[in-house]
């Protein structure tokens, strides 16, 4: 089977064609870099543009399922930009599929799609759109997670959506190295009084949940045009975990903490003043989503991904932070 992966030079996306080459799948990966890496592993490289739906058809060529990782995160940013990439470059992806007589799209989504202002706690796929997103990505993955539901239409085109929450690992560029670079600077601050239990998911277990959901996608499947909220064993106390990562790091417990509503205050304050200033390729040290995040509670069944998908985690928490532990 021809699998394409966008994104695929990602962390998430790197851990996803490694699955996929160990299952001997034949691998295309299509990104706005190439990916060298990726060549001498035997994936097939093909550099392109999400938004422009000529690239994305003409990659999509040949193949028997996508598999769409690629998007824009952020905190902070142009509507437009988020759009573009997270909306339109997802409605290129269905319609390459459709085109091209694509049968499998596995969509990988996120739980903020269903995250406002309030605690989620042990909530389900029934958990509904929130009315009013705080978080430009958050919505932006909501409309384009719709799409890829609403477009699953049996026998043409088979579609799910995963929502890996806090995807974490050996060679994450982003959250931890974020964490530690904060801790570093005298600037990671608790938000609110540090009871708050969050899902988490080790990048290993995300890919592993995708490469289920490719192989069970056909007609009859129970998982076409649904989502699926993947994450560990269980959930874990967001700052026990934080401060386990910055230990590994050799670095000090958070000691500093500032109220929810003092941070929400500041991350609106902090977004209007960028919004003003049209600073929208800045990195804000807070934002109100960032501080809803930090001091929420959100974590989720997993109910339906271990009945429907098959889904289990390989590696508990508990391996996975000595696996972190070791590569430093």
């Amino acid at each position: 089977m021809n699998i394409l992966v966008t994104g695929g030079g990602g962390f998430l996306g790197k851990a996803i064609i490694d699955q996929l080459l160990d299952k001997k799948y034949k691998v295309t990966n299509f990104s706005r870099s190439l990916y060298k890496e990726l060549e001498r592993k035997g994936v097939t490289c093909i550099q392109g543009d999400i938004k422009n739906p000529q690239d994305v058809l003409k990659a999509s060529e040949g193949q028997d399922a996508i598999i769409h990782v690629a998007s824009k995160v952020g905190m902070w940013g142009k509507w437009s930009d988020f759009y573009d990439t997270n909306v339109t470059g997802t409605e290129n992806v269905i319609n390459s599929c459709i085109k091209n007589h694509i049968k499998k799209l596995v969509y990988t989504s996120s739980p903020s799609v269903v995250f406002g202002k309030d605690d989620l706690q042990n909530a389900d796929e029934s958990t509904p759109y929130p009315d009013k997103y705080i978080g430009l990505y958050a919505h932006s993955k909501a409309i384009a997670e719709k799409k890829v539901l609403e477009s699953s239409t049996s026998p043409k085109l088979l579609t799910t959506a995963l929502r890996p929450h806090l995807i974490f690992g050996e060679k994450d560029p982003n959250l931890i190295p974020r964490l530690v670079k904060a801790a570093k600077e005298g600037r990671l601050k608790q938000v609110g009084p540090g009871q708050n239990l969050v899902d988490v998911i080790y990048v290993e277990n995300a890919a592993y949940a995708h490469i289920l959901a490719l192989e069970k996608l056909y007609p009859s499947s129970p998982i076409c045009g649904k989502a699926y909220f993947l994450g560990q064993e269980a959930p874990v106390n967001l700052w026990e975990f934080i401060n386990r990562i910055l230990n590994i790091h050799g670095l000090p417990p958070v000691k500093k903490t500032i109220s929810f509503k003092k941070a929400y205050f500041l991350g609106a304050l902090i977004e209007k003043t960028l919004g003003l200033l049209r600073k929208y390729s800045a990195d804000p040290p807070m934002t109100r989503f960032i501080a809803t995040q930090l001091s929420k509670s959100h974590y989720f069944s997993h109910k339906n991904a271990f009945t429907e998908l098959g889904y289990h985690p390989l590696l508990t928490t508990e391996k996975a932070l000595e696996r972190l532990s070791t590569a430093q």
